[in-house]
């Protein structure tokens, strides 16, 4: 029986909500000729508390579930955070000296402690590692502490750290390509990589869209849409400001689903600036969808400078055929929206830009009829796991 071990810090356990990338990975792969285990961690990042699993919940799943003991923290940006991250790449260490050898080991970046320890135990005992870039670490936590040149010196040990799990890899998936590029830049073995977007189960999608449709919405409003965390790396105050630019010649309802550290302050600015708003907070999935899919734009406000390139919300805007405004510098993302067709790039943390191109779909039904359509295509075709996620079967083959 060939052995899949896959190593998550981040990855979701049953009744969490969340993406499920690896889940979905390890639900997906052939038991009759392979045994899959997900090793992760007892800590819960998002609601900051040590995991609850049931022994029934363990027993649906296909595959088998470890977590690793980790003490936790309040912080996101934060020493308790790195030490918590330390303490559980020693958990694995401990746990990786008991287990027998698994035949390939597949493992989440970041974290990059926990990472490191998988990256030196496939080295030292020959087995195949593959990583599956999810975020660029140090590079995420300058958006929060970037003073010139300190924070070089700070975050210098993590860029070694990052750039020895890359190097070690002997194959490279990324959740983008500018995250695939990120990693071979460190690498002299693979060639190529492999992105593969986050993206969503259109079917799964749909289901949940037909299932919490909204009977009721007021056809003289325009619904302006955010998804997501509120947090440093979304310029959320920038979206305000133009939302204030317009507010007196369109009657636009922004409405915001997520919850984050900054949801306060932003809601506080709104207020403030008069804008219609209303922030829900973090929705289950299924009420989220339906509520996505009913409103008519979707705003992506990325922070200059943010490390993000395709992400989560990526897929849920493009699953719901909605436009987008896009403010995110990545070029990846950008050319994306371009080739599509499938919204409007805008000028970073430029209030004016924003409620110019806002104005624009709002303004020319047509425009925004083609763009939500295109939209919906780029989902078929970039973001439904049923056919993007085919790849694992390749980059996992047992015949390695």
């Amino acid at each position: 029986m060939f052995d899949i071990l896959i190593i998550a810090h981040f990855t979701q356990i049953p009744g969490e909500a969340g993406n499920g990338r690896f889940h979905y990975i390890a639900e997906k792969v052939d038991k009759i000729n392979a045994a899959v285990e997900i090793v992760t961690t007892s800590f819960s990042h998002r609601t900051k508390c040590q995991r609850r699993v049931t022994d029934e919940q363990l027993n649906r799943l296909s595959y088998k579930l470890t977590m690793l003991y980790e003490p936790g923290y309040r912080k996101n940006v934060s020493f308790k955070r790195f030490y918590s991250h330390y303490i559980m790449g020693k958990s694995l260490k401990k746990y990786l000296k008991k287990r027998k050898k698994p035949d390939v080991i597949y493992c989440a970046v970041p974290s990059l402690d926990v990472a490191k320890v998988a990256a030196q135990y496939a080295r030292q005992n020959n087995i195949r590692f593959i990583i599956d870039v999810q975020d660029l670490w140090p590079e995420a936590f300058k958006m929060v502490f970037n003073v010139p040149i300190i924070s070089d010196i700070i975050f210098f040990p993590m860029r070694c750290q990052a750039n020895y799990i890359y190097g070690t890899a002997d194959e490279i998936v990324a959740v983008s390509q500018t995250y695939v590029d990120r990693a071979l830049r460190a690498n002299k073995k693979c060639k190529k990589g492999n992105s593969v977007f986050l993206g969503t189960e259109l079917n799964y999608f749909d289901g949940l869209a037909k299932e919490n449709k909204l009977r009721h919405k007021s056809k003289d409003e325009i619904w302006f849409v955010y998804i997501g965390t509120l947090g440093h790396s979304y310029d959320l105050s920038c979206v305000i400001d133009a939302l204030a630019l317009v507010k007196d010649k369109y009657n636009i309802k922004f409405i915001v689903m997520g919850d984050g550290p900054l949801k306060c302050k932003i809601e506080k600015y709104a207020k403030e600036c008069g804008v219609y708003a209303d922030f829900m907070g973090r929705l289950d999935y299924g009420k989220m969808v339906g509520i996505l899919t009913s409103c008519d734009i979707a705003v992506n406000p990325i922070s200059h400078g943010a490390a993000q390139s395709i992400i989560n919300k990526h897929g849920d805007y493009a699953a719901a055929g909605l436009p987008v405004l896009n403010t995110q510098e990545c070029p990846e993302y950008r050319n994306l929206l371009l080739e599509y067709n499938a919204g409007l790039n805008c000028d970073n943390n430029n209030a004016v830009d924003l409620a110019e191109k806002l104005m624009q779909l709002c303004e020319d039904i047509d425009l925004r009829s083609i763009m939500g359509q295109n939209s919906r295509r780029l989902a078929e075709e970039r973001f439904d796991r049923g056919n993007t996620y085919l790849i694992f079967r390749e980059v996992l083959q047992m015949e390695h």
